[in-house]
């Protein structure tokens, strides 16, 4: 795990890095359902592996707007009989998509290298402990209960983060572990989104990588008369780039690896 997760973290900053998204989920908004068996999500895995991820990001818990929450029990039941066996097949770095500090613990047993948590260590009182004690890379998230179309959101990231990176500390994680993510399409209007994406930069003084997950979001529907998914979210992704951002989560892996190649040539010569 530590081997995986220093090769993950050795890769910031040299280059554009992909996630790609493996949801094992009945009811996630693009894929629920179809990988919810050991075949198929290894098959899934090994495709995403073969395009060129970086990493692979497992989800056992729906996260999209109006998901309906499910307990450590049933997130568990879902992730034990395959994410053992994705980590042992498959020579990549694997994170795991959860709040949960159970499952988090659990999934750091089975080989995870990097917590994903879309609050920010936030929700669980013991999730920031769990990732120091296991030593795994963390992302923190933004997000909120609720969409309040009035807020300053970039000053409410900068207030959310304060707080995740003062639990992170007092929990004794290393600040190199340690990853922003704008939380794209939580708890924010349309208008939100766009801004906290047109804004990235100003998330650089933390001195931290940003992770930016727009991959098939709605939010970005009616932007381009060629209505494609992967047209939108390849447009999103390399402005995100453009403003600071440097790990893409993603479901099209192969397409985002040949277009960051293009991109890394021209801007990070």
């Amino acid at each position: 795990m530590i081997e995986r997760r220093d090769r993950f973290l050795g890769l910031l900053g040299t280059r554009s890095v992909i996630m790609g998204i493996l949801n094992i989920t009945p009811d996630s908004f693009s894929d629920g359902g179809k990988f919810v068996h050991l075949d198929a999500a290894m098959q899934q895995a090994e495709k995403l592996a073969a395009d060129g991820a970086d990493i692979i990001d497992v989800g056992a818990e729906s996260t999209r707007p109006g998901h309906t929450p499910v307990a450590a029990e049933e997130e568990l039941a879902r992730l034990e009989p395959i994410l053992g066996k994705l980590t042992s097949s498959i020579d990549i770095p694997f994170s795991i998509d959860t709040s949960k500090a159970k499952v988090a613990r659990r999934a750091t047993e089975l080989g995870a290298s990097v917590v994903n948590d879309v609050w920010g260590l936030q929700k669980d009182p013991a999730m920031a402990d769990t990732v120091a004690e296991t030593g795994v890379a963390v992302v923190l998230m933004h997000n909120r209960d609720g969409v309040d179309p009035d807020l300053d959101i970039i000053a409410d990231m900068r207030r959310f983060f304060d707080r995740s990176l003062r639990l992170a500390r007092d929990a004794g994680i290393p600040r190199a572990r340690l990853i922003l993510d704008p939380g794209i399409g939580f708890g924010k209007s349309r208008a939100q989104n766009f801004t906290a994406l047109a804004n990235l930069a100003t998330l650089k003084d933390y001195g931290l990588p940003i992770l930016v997950g727009v991959s098939r979001k709605s939010l970005l529907a009616g932007l381009s008369p060629v209505e494609t998914s992967l047209v939108r979210t390849l447009a999103a992704n390399l402005a995100a780039a453009a403003n600071g951002a440097s790990i893409f989560r993603v479901h099209d892996v192969a397409e985002h690896v040949a277009a960051f190649k293009v991109f890394d040539a021209i801007v990070r010569r």
